[in-house]
């Protein structure tokens, strides 16, 4: 796992795609591509490309988790995980419906993805997640960790309260994310060693802070 270190680099040029989003914007209303709807005060370009980027690590994380329970479908875990990160994906949807913005998942296969870094991402997961159910197990902890990541990152950039209030309910949603994936490997006799987020903010989560 510990490749995984060198995914930071998603979170880094994912700030590449505003270019693919500005452009993309052309086929919405004259005000979408502005990142706002009639009444709404607008986003800036920093804050689409973040609630844009969301909107697919979501659907990394759900479709990711689809394909580990067609593999590992003895346990729930996958199952029940993919189901919420449905319904975070949903809330993606409706803040980009809100400021009246390109949705890059739309219409899009599972496992498919508009962003070339996340496309690349979801074919390295499977092919490390396929390798065993604890393989699986920490394959989902890494996303959950980068997911925590990513959204602290979208809330520091932007001042609109629902977007925070979105974004705090994906975070609270991976920190229980992580917590179950720590508990099956740890039924498994497995111990969970974080690779991206600090030790003491691990620890934190655990004990349901």
């Amino acid at each position: 796992m510990a490749s995984y270190k060198a995914s930071i680099g998603v979170v880094i040029t994912k700030f590449l795609v505003i270019t693919t989003i500005i452009a993309m914007a052309i086929a919405i209303p004259a005000w979408a591509g502005k990142g706002h709807g009639p009444g709404i005060s607008p986003l800036s370009e920093e804050e689409v490309v973040e609630l844009t980027f969301m909107r697919e690590e979501e659907k990394l994380a759900r479709d990711v988790y689809l394909e580990m329970h067609r593999l590992w479908y003895a346990t729930n875990v996958f199952s029940r995980i993919a189901t919420s990160e449905q319904s975070h994906m949903d809330t993606m949807k409706k803040m980009l419906d809100k400021y009246g913005l390109y949705d890059p998942a739309l219409g899009a296969e599972e496992g498919e993805f508009e962003n070339d870094l996340l496309q690349d991402k979801y074919y390295e997961l499977i092919t490390d997640g396929s390798a065993s159910y604890i393989a699986g197990l920490l394959v989902g902890g890494f996303i959950e960790e980068l997911d925590m990541i990513d959204i602290q990152e979208a809330i520091d950039v932007t001042e609109h309260l629902d977007l925070i209030n979105a974004y705090l309910h994906l975070l609270e949603g991976s920190k229980n994310h992580l917590r179950a994936f720590v508990s099956a490997l740890e039924a498994q006799g497995h111990t969970y060693v974080p690779v991206i987020i600090p030790q003491e903010y691990f620890d934190a989560i655990m004990m349901g802070l």
